[in-house]
């Protein structure tokens, strides 16, 4: 006799919501919308191979659960975490069996592929190739790096993207209202301002959005009412860490990059790491970052030292090589090395002079000796008459005028500054 009676377990709230039709699938509007071809791909039956790149809690191995269904090809999944590859010639056989017995293809979702070294990943390339398979991947690394190229030529790739905060909520809303497979029999109290804190605090993750939740409820107290409230303070004891509140599009989203921007500018390498790590931990988006550190290299320091502009577009394309976590490290070097850069803005200032004196003369005429001729009349005309070609002369240098006569004279960039 056992010593503890049986129980059946509940698979998690992630999984147990995960949508089986793409009338329940939320976000990757972009692929799987109406008219999109992966949807016309899967809702027609008429798959091929391809990878899934996204980040973790995009709807990758949701997609592959909405192939299951919408397919009349037999269906295997795979984790590149924990199969081998012993495993994988026995399936790959006994697909080619299945195709040749029944004229039933066989889909290998293999999740993680980019855990499978070289040797591992070339086992698919021959049944890829004359269609024994059709080979559905996801991966969380970037396919150019992590997928061998034969492989990846033999592949459509489709991106995702992280879920945005409305999207989220939307998840996470149809999990507290569905009767069945969420929490919508369960009396529980959580105010919009906790969805949407919940939201944020996934950082575009819908399984993060999920587990916290589901545990957010099981350690919910009940009030007087035997209702479950769920508050800021159990959201953040689930997730296990003070999550910073930060609104993308909000007045903390422009104070943090405006404390960033100026503390560069006042050349404190110590603050603007603080409002660096500040942002980043919130969730800001790092390519935003990158964006205003390559503005401001030109801006606030100019040729002052021309390399700054140099280190901080090298530092956004190793954002796009890497990503995050580990560019974190590379944006890091960028703003410290803006801040101890020297500053000057005589470009930025020359710039918005020259604008001045565009909008109060307007389309001034091209002086004729500036216009090229290309053709006789143009030449009869005085087009690029008595143009002095400065490579014929000492230093490469002669004295003549590039403005227009009404402008003549004027300085816009003051060096000194």
């Amino acid at each position: 006799m056992p010593l503890f009676k049986e129980k059946n377990i509940e698979p998690p709230l992630a999984e147990r919501m995960r949508p089986n039709d793409f009338d329940e699938f939320v976000g990757q509007k972009h692929i799987v919308g109406k008219g999109k071809i992966l949807r016309q791909v899967i809702e027609n039956d008429q798959l091929f191979s391809m990878i899934f790149w996204g980040p973790p809690g995009s709807g990758k191995t949701t997609l592959a659960k909405i192939i299951t269904e919408k397919t009349n090809s037999h269906f295997i999944y795979f984790s590149a975490v924990d199969v081998s590859t012993k495993e994988i010639k026995k399936v790959i056989q006994e697909a080619k069996s299945r195709l040749k017995a029944y004229q039933q293809r066989t889909i290998l979702f293999l999740d993680e592929i980019h855990r499978f070294n070289k040797a591992q990943q070339a086992i698919f390339l021959p049944y890829v190739e004359d269609g024994s398979i059709i080979l559905i991947a996801s991966t969380t690394e970037n396919p150019s790096f992590e997928v061998i190229s034969p492989l990846l030529s033999r592949c459509r790739v489709f991106v995702l993207k992280s879920l945005n905060q409305d999207e989220l909520k939307k998840i996470i809303k149809r999990a507290l209202l569905d009767k069945d497979k969420g929490f919508g029999k369960e009396k529980i109290e959580i105010k919009d301002e906790i969805i949407n804190f919940l939201a944020e605090s996934a950082n575009g993750d819908a399984r993060i959005a999920l587990n916290t939740l589901e545990l957010a409820v099981k350690i919910a107290p009940k009030n007087k009412n035997n209702f479950k409230i769920i508050n800021q303070k159990i959201i953040e004891e689930v997730i296990q860490k003070k999550t910073l509140i930060y609104d993308k599009k909000g007045e903390e989203h422009y104070n943090l990059i405006s404390a960033f921007i100026k503390s560069l500018r006042g050349s404190d390498p110590d603050a603007a790491l603080y409002w660096l790590a500040r942002m980043l931990e919130a969730g800001e988006d790092p390519e935003f970052i990158a964006r205003r550190m390559i503005i401001f290299a030109s801006e606030d320091i100019g040729n002052a030292n021309p390399t700054a502009l140099v280190v901080v577009v090298a530092a956004a394309q190793a954002l796009q090589f890497v990503g995050l976590p580990e560019a974190q490290l590379n944006l890091a070097q960028a703003a410290t090395y803006l801040a101890k850069a020297p500053k000057s803005n005589a470009s930025y200032l020359a710039l918005l002079r020259a604008q001045e004196d565009v909008k109060k003369y307007g389309n001034l005429p091209v002086p004729l000796h500036l216009r090229n001729a290309p053709t006789k009349l143009m030449k009869d005309l005085g087009y690029g008459k008595n143009y002095q070609y400065p490579h014929n002369f000492p230093q490469s240098k002669v004295k003549q005028e590039y403005l227009p006569k009404e402008l003549k004279g004027k300085k816009y960039y003051q060096e000194n500054r």
